[in-house]
């Protein structure tokens, strides 16, 4: 039986323009996590929102181990979504480690690419000590992925203050724990585990689709030496460093985040 890939990934497409801007939400969320940021766009280009299997309103049967015990799996969905729409030369903006699903998925097929916007992208969350800081040590990710193990719950109620970095505004800390604990925790831990064990180093020098990394002023996820170290080994990359903190500036500083993206766009 053929596949439905829309329904399968709860595919949303609104807006009025020709080229399409395909929104890829990070782990533990879903496409909601947009909701500030497409409006904005929605005059100009054709918005694609979707939710990664496992997450949101997808289809959770077709969650298979076996397919999604690496990024390429992810980066898979989004190309069978994107060829499904019939999209090329498509603006596709990643939250965190979307980031690198969508360069691995550029890099087999750059056609359905014309821009990369990666916001808060680690292209490997584990330090690898002198030549690289990822931000983490083995023993933290081992310590996270046991947590989410033994307390779920606890484990979300831990993790989004410190992600979200916004201690003033508690509203955005309880709606990420929310979607944290919205999660089957059987394959958020899955997911986690593939994000934060991935390194994607290597894959740069294959990506040739031109990029911009908007990277947070404080971002206890994705430092700023990650940010620099992207910059340097990813060809036709734009840096921008954001006056926004924390690692989700389209909950917390939409205007900001809205506005760097279209002073990029503006120059394509």
């Amino acid at each position: 039986m053929t596949t439905n890939y829309l329904k399968r990934n709860n595919v949303q497409v609104l807006g009025q323009g020709e080229q399409a801007i395909v929104f890829a939400h990070g782990f533990g969320c879903d496409q909601t996590m947009w909701r500030h940021i497409v409006p904005h766009f929605e005059a100009q280009y054709r918005i694609v929102l979707f939710d990664y299997v496992g997450s949101g309103d997808s289809q959770i049967q077709f969650y298979h181990t076996g397919r999604y015990n690496n990024l390429r799996g992810y980066a898979q969905d989004i190309v069978e979504i994107m060829n499904t729409l019939q999209l090329s030369n498509a603006i596709f903006v990643g939250h965190s480690v979307s980031s690198m699903i969508g360069m691995l998925a550029s890099i087999e097929h750059p056609h359905l690419f014309e821009r990369l916007i990666m916001l808060g992208p680690s292209p490997c969350y584990m330090n690898d000590l002198p030549d690289y800081y990822g931000g983490f040590n083995k023993q933290d990710i081992e310590e996270l992925l046991q947590m989410m193990q033994m307390n779920f719950i606890g484990w979300a109620s831990y993790l989004a203050p410190i992600v979200m970095q916004n201690p003033e505004r508690k509203e955005l800390t309880s709606e990420l724990e929310r979607s944290f604990c919205s999660r089957d925790p059987h394959i958020a831990r899955e997911f986690a585990e593939v994000t934060f064990l991935s390194d994607c180093r290597v894959e740069l020098a294959q990506a040739s689709v031109p990029s911009l990394i908007l990277q947070c002023s404080d971002d206890s996820i994705a430092p700023i030496e990650v940010g620099n170290y992207l910059h340097a080994h990813l060809k036709n990359s734009t840096l921008m460093q954001m006056a926004a903190k924390g690692h989700y500036p389209h909950l917390s500083h939409p205007e900001e985040t809205t506005s760097l993206i279209k002073q990029y766009l503006a120059c394509m």
